[in-house]
């Protein structure tokens, strides 16, 4: 066969490009190109007949869909509600023709409108949450942790995935001791300037379980938790990451300058032998922060490997931050971590939500919750209400449902619904449900969204008189700036510290609920129905283990910005700035104590806030020796105190529980039937970090019930690093059925620039659950 002349092909392709190009126009012209519009409206307008300004705005909607013809090819309109805003602005955004949006421009209370337009998304968005920013703040003050190292005591690294990769490091720093240790499927070159270390610590495993199979005998991570808390402390820039397309932008770390060493010494188990050998090897190596999103569940400070071994760090100048515990929300003193001398972190949800919008046939459009890993269709099916099958409970009776979208009732049990929709293989459902544990954990394995109980009754009113009701569901949808956000985690472990109940802890919270971050690709991170396992690069966990890389990443950032500050200093300005307020201006809520108002046994002083970290005014520092003088009120016995302390120089010269912290926690006994009045007194002593000269003024809110006494009410400074003391007093009563009551001090300065707020608390002494 002859070839054809190079021309006479461009001139072939020339005309199929033509013709494509104008049966598109044609296309377009025929069915009316569509845009996505945002349109401000004016609520006040709305008729009464509308229960709310989104059941207005979708009959708005419907009517245009409506009155708008159908075009030359018989083409319907297919204008679509996309969200609606009752915050930011009131209004909604829309997907329209020209047609329609002049229709529009008509109806009662339009304001205005104008196109949508491109936006650049990042994630795992907490860091925006906690608004690190490039321009001002903790970032660029720290150069992002540039050569601040931290060291991960985990479950090991997925070397190859793209948040450890080195683009744009510099090179290692010289102090570096460590090294990257050869081993299963892991050799040394998997190391770079961004990942500059990994070892792998599995000899007491081993020795306590003889014969036992170690899946992999080397510092690869074969469980996907420390992959995923290393990230999350100080991956690098990955661009299009995701979670089967929710949350999709560009990743980052906390500290994504800062250099990250793995020390693996755990997978699915670990044990104590092991954390406290990757603990020393940290130390040794030269690192400045150490994560640790594991713990050990009541233990004396004497036993606790990670309280030993972190005595040790802080000497060294190593800030160790760990995670609070997930054992929540009830009872109380279920914490771990509760040393003294640590960040100990507790976990609250993110201003973010995985939606899908479910169209109903009569126009009427519902933004519902979702996780479904796919973007499944569930286009025009038949809605179907009925009592039998609503309690959705029995996978063997929902097989015999009949063709179309199963409407299930709100039970109280929607992770068994759930469970029984996915084995029935029904077409898809619709839940009705409020239970934070859904919305917190994710989990959706079938076609389907979970709907507001608010948002039911017009859902099931179209199912039962609608003409043969039919729905749309489309799912893959990210909101941010939700509201109100952060909340306490259900799960987050809550004080009294069993191990140390006289030091208040958790110290403070931070993202926790479905943060996304690096993951090993070979184990399953989502599924749909009981047999298709699916695996991605990224997932989303939640938990007080992700809510600890967050902390130490703003612990490196503050090491970068002040490598003069002490580990109790570091603390001290995280603890005193964070924020107990949630993005509505209230106080932040607790979703595991049915919404009340959190209390410091829960988030510490409140939501971390980076910026607000790096400028404190005044610190709370302390040295080994005052932690030694709290170890000798504790009733121990020598040997154990030089268990933790590993050192005969350490004395007892002074014995108080009154460590200079940073926050005030005040215990009683519950004793039946009686009040008993107790006075404690707190002595506190401040340094000055700020700038040059400065007064501060004291002001109370007391815990409920209790009296507060400050003296003196005033500090002034005269120059930075000087050091001023105070004493505060709190009259406060028992109480027989063990409240909790809470309140603040709070030291601000005479411009205003600084605020150092400290939590007080009231609590009946818990009594070791162990």
């Amino acid at each position: 066969m002859r070839c054809e002349s190079f021309d006479k092909v461009v001139h072939r392709l020339h005309l199929i490009l033509l013709t494509w190009i104008l049966l598109t126009i044609q296309a377009r012209s025929m069915s009316g190109e569509r845009s996505t519009y945002i349109i401000h409206m004016d609520k006040s307008v709305m008729p009464k007949v509308f229960a709310t300004h989104h059941h207005w705005y979708s009959s708005i909607l419907h009517a245009i869909k409506t009155d708008t013809p159908t075009t030359s090819a018989g083409l319907q309109s297919t204008a679509r509600l996309i969200y609606t805003y009752d915050h930011a602005l009131h209004g909604f955004s829309a997907l329209l023709s020209s047609q329609e949006l002049e229709s529009l421009r008509e109806s009662p209370g339009f304001v205005s409108a104008y196109r949508d337009r491109a936006v650049t998304l990042d994630t795992t968005h907490t860091f925006e949450f906690l608004k690190l920013n490039p321009v001002t703040g903790l970032w660029p003050a720290s150069d992002y942790g540039e050569d601040v190292i931290v060291g991960v005591i985990d479950s090991g690294v997925w070397p190859e995935s793209p948040s450890f990769k080195d683009d744009g490091m510099t090179q290692i720093p010289a102090r570096w001791k460590g090294t990257c240790e050869e081993g299963e499927d892991f050799n040394s070159s998997m190391c770079n300037r961004k990942l500059i270390g990994a070892r792998s610590f599995i000899k007491g495993l081993i020795a306590a379980n003889p014969g036992i199979h170690v899946t992999m005998n080397s510092p690869r991570d074969s469980f996907g938790h420390g992959t995923h808390t290393s990230s999350t402390v100080a991956g690098n820039y990955v661009e299009g990451a995701s979670y089967f397309g929710y949350a999709t932008g560009t990743a980052r770390g906390v500290a994504p300058r800062a250099r990250v060493a793995m020390y693996k010494v755990a997978g699915e188990e670990g044990l104590t032998s092991d954390v406290i050998a990757g603990i020393d090897q940290a130390i040794a190596d030269g690192v400045d922060v150490i994560s640790i999103s594991m713990g050990f569940d009541y233990v004396p400070l004497y036993e606790d490997p990670i309280a030993i071994a972190s005595f040790a760090a802080m000497e060294k100048g190593v800030l160790v931050s760990c995670s609070a515990g997930n054992a929540g929300p009830l009872p109380l003193g279920t914490l771990h971590n509760g040393i003294p001398w640590i960040l100990t972190v507790a976990a609250g949800t993110i201003d973010r939500s995985f939606t899908g919008t479910l169209t109903l046939g009569n126009g009427l459009t519902i933004t519902g919750w979702t996780m479904f890993p796919a973007s499944a269709v569930v286009q025009n099916l038949p809605l179907i209400y009925d009592k039998t099958l609503s309690a959705c409970n029995s996978s063997e009776l929902l097989s015999g449902a009949p063709y179309g979208i199963i409407i299930c009732h709100n039970t109280g049990y929607i992770y068994g619904q759930l469970g029984a929709i996915s084995e029935s293989e029904v077409e898809a459902a619709i839940f009705i449900s409020d239970d934070p544990k859904l919305f917190e954990l994710g989990g959706l394995d079938w076609p389907g969204v979970v709907i507001s109980p608010k948002d039911a009754p017009a859902l099931i009113d179209y199912a039962k008189t609608g003409n043969k009701p039919r729905a749309t569901m489309t799912f893959q949808q990210t909101i941010v700036n939700t509201k109100p956000a952060p909340a306490v985690a259900f799960y987050t472990s809550r004080g009294p510290s069993p191990s140390c109940p006289t030091i208040l802890k958790p110290d403070v919270m931070a993202p926790g609920s479905l943060v996304l971050a690096a993951w090993v690709p070979n184990r399953e991170t989502a599924r749909i129905g009981t047999g298709l396992s699916l695996s991605s690069d990224y997932t989303m966990v939640s938990g007080t283990s992700m809510a600890c890389p967050h902390a130490s990443g703003v612990a490196a950032l503050l090491r970068g910005a002040h490598p003069e500050w002490s580990v109790a200093a570091i603390r001290s300005a995280i603890v005193t700035t964070a924020n107990p307020y949630d993005n509505t201006f209230n106080h932040i809520r607790d979703n595991g104590l049915n919404f009340t108002i959190a209390s410091p046994l829960a988030m510490g002083a409140g939501q971390i806030d980076p910026n607000g970290a790096l400028d404190p005014g005044l610190v709370y520092d302390a040295t080994p020796q005052d932690y030694v003088n709290l170890l000798c009120s504790m009733n121990f016995t020598k040997k154990q105190i030089l268990t933790i302390t590993r050192s005969n120089t350490y004395t007892c010269p002074k014995t108080s529980p009154d460590l200079n912290y940073p926050s005030f926690i005040a215990l009683y006994s519950q004793n039946d039937n009686k009040s008993t009045t107790v006075v404690q007194k707190f002595q506190r002593t401040v340094t000055n970090v700020g700038d040059g000269t400065a007064t501060y003024h004291a002001t109370v809110i007391a815990p409920r019930g209790s009296k507060v006494t400050v003296s003196p009410t005033t500090l002034v400074f005269e120059k930075k690093y000087e050091k001023q003391s105070y004493t505060m007093s709190i009259k406060y009563k028992s109480d027989k059925d063990g409240k909790i009551s809470f309140g603040w001090l709070t030291w601000i300065e005479d411009d205003g620039e600084h605020t150092v707020r400290s939590p007080i608390v009231v609590s009946p002494l818990v009594v070791n659950h162990r």
